[in-house]
């Protein structure tokens, strides 16, 4: 099993989570949380504390992810208090949970080497430009993250220990095919079950909300109406790709560049080759002295691609005559390519060659030297990317330009925009998920809501949305959320109100029908005396979306009715609505003797799933945990 774990923290799963890991951090950022330090940790583990910038890390990686994930409705579940302590009640609860597995590591002697996790900071995209590692790039980005180069290799460490253990329960875990086969049955048995709804929409004619009620629930639940928080803004936006050149590109410096960096043009050789192998796995010295008689068969006049046909292990490129296509330097084994590149001329071919494959005989069908590209096939390409270099270089003495005149003319930004020769653009009054782009963007709009901006009417620093493009704003006006007034929701109360009434005049009724039912009056008596519709499934399956999801729920949680009577409940719906239900049977399922290797990998990663609970859990039962029942966190409006 340890072998299992130390694999797992290398393996292209572990990489994947940490890069995510890395990712959602870069995109949330926790600039709000520099500096920030306290005495009281949110939790203690073991005797080890758990500090409040651990939590300020793990709650705006978590915010962010849900930004993501709700785009324009996060603001509105973020205005909820309620569901935001969950929030901050869960990220604790992991953050728990992660100490108890680092325990449990340490314990179990796991480690991470330095080099492991040098080569997972080397193998992060994230880190990289062009395809290659970035030194300025991963400074940039874990600063960002308010992380010093080791606390940020120690952080990875911790997590990279933490896939281990992951990986050791998925990699040691497995399912026998008799616990299959009992789950599938499980899975994919029927009921036959029949029921009828009481519709509350049916039930408002007899109810009515008064004005006293409508105040009373106003007064009681304003933190459901309340109005967003608006801005106007201010901005200006600078593009290298916008940029205007004062200086077009001349030809002589086109010129000027290609011959600067024609090493940067050439096109390497290639050779275009053909093979006859003879594999030499079982018997070296008989594969050898094959070789050696067809070789000598070449120079008695023989045809290569014939040979090549009849002869060559090689069986793909034999029916081709040998054919290998084109080649390049570094494509081929070693001693291979060093023969093929020692050949002189087209219909040349080599002596027998000995690779890791067995032994060759090479031929050289074709040959284009090694040439530099032509200045006219190249001259746009260079003048674009002439023209993009010099911009970006005019970008960034704007940028610096801008960013004094913004912080020394702080209350406007007029003149910033005239020396970058950009237009100040403004937005009418709009809430926080209402942001036009640029200005949507998690990095912009955190700045846009700080005190510095919303209070003092001041210019931000220069924000970056994307390379080579940035954005300064200021806000114009500020509206801050308020409770909106009766008049604007009394429609809203009245309606939540009626709801709420005729649902409890549904469920009354249920009960009183459900004591029929329960006393032996039939299903289809009650509802033809009440004028309601009985309906029937004669195989509903757990999978039903024809049904609503409560009565499903509810129909595999009863028993299985037994000799002459039927299982019966009364279910309250999701949407208000309440009904009685009736199983009138179970229907088994048969399984294939012969499992479906999606079926058993699907039961398998659930139970993984559960057993990776079920440690969770024990880690929590036998631990030391004090949590104190409040902590302050300072979030970012």
């Amino acid at each position: 099993m340890l072998e299992k774990i130390r694999e797992g923290s290398q393996g292209l799963a572990a990489k994947i989570v940490l890069g995510a890991v890395i990712l959602s951090f870069a995109l949330a950022g926790i600039g709000g949380y520099l500096g920030q330090t306290t005495e009281q940790p949110v939790a203690e583990v073991n005797g080890v504390k758990i500090s409040q910038l651990d939590f300020a890390r793990a709650f705006e990686n978590e915010r962010g992810r849900l930004e993501q994930q709700f785009g324009e409705y996060f603001e509105q579940i973020a205005s909820d208090p309620t569901y935001m302590a969950q929030i901050r009640e869960g990220v604790v609860e992991r953050l728990v949970q992660q100490e108890l597995q680092n325990q449990l590591a340490q314990e179990l002697g796991l480690r991470v080497s330095d080099e492991q996790i040098k080569q997972a900071i080397f193998e992060m995209p994230y880190f990289q430009i062009g395809g290659q590692f970035s030194n300025d790039r991963y400074l940039q980005l874990i600063r960002q993250m308010n992380f010093q180069p080791d606390d940020f290799r120690e952080y990875l460490r911790e997590e990279m220990t933490r896939n281990q253990l992951v990986s050791a329960i998925a990699g040691s875990d497995f399912a026998l095919d008799s616990e299959v086969k009992q789950t599938l049955t499980l899975q994919q048995q029927t009921r036959n079950v029949d029921y009828l709804v009481l519709d509350k929409e049916k039930l408002k004619s007899q109810v009515s909300v008064t004005e006293s009620e409508i105040k009373d629930y106003y007064d009681l639940n304003q933190d459901q109406f309340m109005s967003p928080e608006l801005v106007a803004l201010n901005y200006i936006e600078l593009k290298a790709s916008d940029i205007e050149l004062v200086d077009p590109i001349t030809d002589e410096q086109v010129r000027a560049y290609y011959d600067e960096n024609q090493a940067q043009y050439l096109e390497e050789e290639r050779r275009r080759v053909s093979h006859i192998l003879i594999e030499s796995i079982e018997n070296p010295e008989s594969a050898q002295a094959k070789a050696q008689e067809l070789y000598s068969q070449l120079q008695g006049g023989a045809d290569f691609a014939e040979l090549a046909k009849t002869h060559s292990d090689d069986v793909a490129s034999g029916e081709l005559g040998g054919d290998l296509d084109w080649i390049e330097r570094d494509m081929m084994d070693p001693e291979f390519e060093a023969a093929a590149f020692a050949l002189t001329n087209v219909g040349d071919y080599s002596s027998v060659v000995e690779s890791e494959f067995g032994f060759h005989i090479i031929q050289l069908t074709d040959l284009q030297a090694q040439e530099v590209k032509a200045f006219e096939e190249l001259a746009s390409e260079l003048r674009a990317e002439l023209e993009q270099n010099a911009k970006i270089d005019a970008f960034y003495g704007k940028q610096e330009e801008v960013r004094e005149l913004a912080f020394e003319v702080a209350d406007s930004l007029d003149d910033a925009a005239t020396a970058a020769n950009v237009d100040v653009k403004n937005t009418e009054l709009v809430a926080r998920n209402l942001l036009p782009a640029p200005l949507n963007l998690p990095a912009v709009s955190r700045v846009i809501f700080t005190p510095e901006l919303l209070e003092d009417g001041v210019n931000s620093e220069v924000i970056e949305v994307a390379p080579e493009h940035v954005v300064i704003v200021r806000v114009a006006e500020h509206k801050p959320a308020a409770v909106k007034s009766l008049e604007e929701v009394t429609a809203q109360i009245t309606t939540r109100l009626e709801n709420d009434k005729a649902s409890e005049l549904a469920k009354d009724k249920a009960q009183e029908l459900f004591a029929q039912l329960e006393g032996g009056k039939a299903l289809g008596e009650i509802a033809t005396a009440e004028a309601l519709e009985v309906k029937s499934e004669p195989a509903l399956a757990r999978q039903s979306y024809a049904v609503s999801p409560a009565l499903v729920s509810k129909a595999f949680k009863m028993p299985h009715p037994g000799e002459g009577h039927a299982s019966k409940a009364m279910v309250e719906l999701n949407n208000g609505d309440s009904a009685l239900l009736v199983v009138k049977s179970v229907n088994l399922a048969e399984v294939a003797d012969e499992l479906e290797p999606q079926q058993k990998q699907s039961i398998t990663r659930t139970q993984v799933n559960k057993n990776y609970l079920a440690l969770l859990n024990a880690l929590e039962d036998t631990a030391e945990i004090v949590k104190p029942s409040t902590f302050e966190v300072a979030e970012e409006n």
